[in-house]
C-alpha cells in the first residue's frame, strides 16, 4: 500500500527510463542479426529483461555493461531451448517471439504469468499458421502457454484489422525468413518501431498507402547486419510528469530524449489540442527515430476532447493518465474505438471507470472507451490497481492532484515498465 496526498508543484528536469518497445525490439533484432550489436541506453524492467533472458534460453550471447546491452547476433541460428520459456508479464515478448521462434525447426513453448495467459493470442497464432508454422496452445492456441514448431515459412498478404503492432511485428520478424513477399495491411498506422529498426539493420521493406490503409512489405530472405541502437526515452512513460505538470498550475518541467514518433506522440499532440502549453524542443533523429525534450508548463484548467478509433493507436498505453486529465477538464470528453484497453494488463477501461468515480469523477462506461463530464476536483480514494503497472501509476498522479489522501493498492508493480517511478516523482515536487 501506498498513501498520497495532494502537492503544489513539480519543478525541474528529467530523463525517465527508454523507451519499452524499442528496448524489446533491439535484444530480439540484435539477435537474428548477424555480428556484434551495441545497445545504448536499453531500459532494465521486468519486462524487457523477460525477452533478454528469453534470448539467452536461445543461445544468444548477451551481457549487460552499464546502460549498455552487448549482444552476438546469431543470424536465425538458435539452439532449441531445454525448458519453457517465460515472457512473465509481457505480451511484446511473448508476440515478437512467437515470430521468431515460428522460423526454427526444433520445439519451444512460450508461457506468462497469470494475467499474460489470460491475454489473446490466435491473432498471431493465426497468421503464423498460414505461413507454414505449427503452433497450439489453451483454447486452441488463442492462450499461453504456446507450443511452436517453426520450420519452412511462406510470405503471406495479411489484414491485421486491429492494427497491432505486435502481430505487424511478429510477422515482420518471420517474414524475413520465409519465401517470398510478405504483405501487412492495417487500416490505421500502427507504431512502426520495427519496420525503422529492420532499416537500420540494412532490411529493404516497402511502406504504402493503400484503399484498405497502410501497407508494409517485406521479401524474405534477407540477412540483417549488426548495429549500434540507441534507445530514447520512453513518451509512455513521460506521460505522467507531463500531465502532473499540466494539472497542477505553476509547474514546469523539461523531459529529455524522448522518443516522438508520430505513431507514438498521439498523447502530447491532443494534450495541445486541450490547451496544455507544451512545446518539443531540440528535435533531432537517432537510430531513425524522431527524438525531442519536452517542454512542459502548468496553466489552468484545459478543454475537453474526443478520441476516436484512427486517434487510438497512437496513445494506447496512455489513455489511463489522459482519463485522468479529462475527468478534470473543462466541458466533456470521450474515448470511442479503444477495445484493446479490455485486454492490457489488466481490463483498463473497467479500472479507469471505477477509479475515477470513487474520486468523484463523472464517468460512463462504453464497450469500447468512456465519456466524461470534467469536474474541478477529485478526492481521495482507495484505488485498486489489478496490479497493473499504467493504473498503478496513473492513479497515483491522481492521488498528488486529489484532495485528502489516496491508498494505491500494490504500487510495486510499476516496476514492470519504471522501477524508479516513485523516487523519480519524489525529485520534482515542490511542496510550497
Amino acid at each position: 500500500m501506498l498513501t498520497l496526498k495532494k502537492i503544489k508543484t513539480v519543478k525541474g528536469e528529467i530523463r525517465v527510463p527508454s523507451d519499452k518497445s524499442i528496448s524489446h525490439r533491439a535484444i530480439l533484432i540484435s539477435s537474428i542479426a548477424e555480428g556484434k550489436s551495441v545497445i545504448k541506453n536499453w531500459l532494465v524492467s521486468e519486462d524487457t529483461k523477460a525477452t533478454f533472458n528469453a534470448v539467452l534460453q536461445l543461445g544468444v550471447q548477451a551481457h549487460i555493461k552499464g546502460n549498455e546491452v552487448i549482444v552476438e547476433g546469431r543470424n536465425y541460428l538458435f539452439s532449441e531451448p531445454s525448458d519453457i520459456i517465460d515472457a512473465k508479464n509481457s505480451g511484446t515478448t511473448a508476440r515478437l517471439l512467437m515470430g521468431v521462434l515460428s522460423t526454427q525447426e526444433f520445439f519451444s513453448v512460450i508461457t506468462g504469468d497469470e494475467s499474460l495467459r489470460n491475454r489473446p493470442m490466435l491473432r498471431v497464432v493465426e497468421p503464423l499458421r498460414q505461413m507454414g508454422a505449427w503452433l497450439d496452445g489453451r483454447e486452441k492456441g488463442n492462450k499461453l502457454p504456446v507450443a511452436i514448431r517453426g520450420g519452412k515459412l511462406k510470405g503471406i498478404s495479411f489484414f491485421n484489422k486491429k492494427a497491432s503492432a505486435q502481430v505487424k511485428s511478429a510477422l515482420l520478424l518471420a517474414s524475413l525468413k520465409a519465401d517470398g513477399i510478405t504483405e501487412i495491411t492495417e487500416p490505421y498506422l500502427s507504431r512502426d518501431h520495427t519496420e525503422r529498426m529492420l532499416r537500420l539493420f540494412g532490411a529493404e521493406i516497402t511502406q504504402l498507402e493503400g484503399k484498405d490503409g497502410h501497407i508494409v512489405k517485406l521479401k524474405g530472405g534477407q540477412k540483417l547486419h549488426a548495429c549500434e541502437i540507441y534507445c530514447p526515452a520512453d513518451p509512455s512513460s513521460s506521460a505522467f510528469f507531463v500531465a502532473l505538470a499540466v494539472l497542477t498550475e505553476g509547474s514546469e518541467l523539461i523531459l529529455k530524449d524522448v522518443l516522438v514518433n508520430p505513431t507514438r506522440d498521439g498523447f502530447f499532440r491532443k494534450l495541445k489540442q486541450m490547451g496544455a502549453r507544451l512545446e518539443y524542443i531540440n528535435l533531432r533523429e537517432i537510430s531513425g527515430e524522431p527524438i525531442a525534450d519536452i517542454w512542459v508548463k502548468g496553466e489552468g484548467r484545459l478543454k475537453g476532447i474526443d478520441i476516436r478509433e484512427e486517434d487510438v493507436p497512437s496513445l494506447i498505453d496512455e489513455l489511463p493518465i489522459l482519463a485522468l486529465i479529462m475527468a478534470l477538464a473543462e466541458g466533456t470528453s470521450s474515448v470511442r474505438g479503444a477495445h484493446e484497453l479490455r485486454i492490457k494488463e489488466s481490463d483498463r477501461i473497467k479500472a479507469i471507470v471505477e477509479n475515477l468515480r470513487s474520486m468523484g469523477a463523472k464517468i460512463e462506461e462504453y464497450e469500447d472507451g468512456f465519456y466524461i463530464e470534467g469536474v474541478e476536483k477529485l478526492r481521495g480514494a482507495h484505488i485498486k490497481t489489478y496490479k497493473d503497472h499504467r493504473i498503478a501509476m496513473t492513479f497515483s498522479i491522481a492521488g498528488l492532484v486529489a484532495e485528502g489522501e489516496t491508498i494505491i493498492d500494490h504500487p510495486e508493480c510499476v516496476s514492470v515498465s519504471y522501477p524508479e517511478f516513485y523516487k523519480d516523482l519524489e525529485r520534482l515536487i515542490h511542496q510550497t
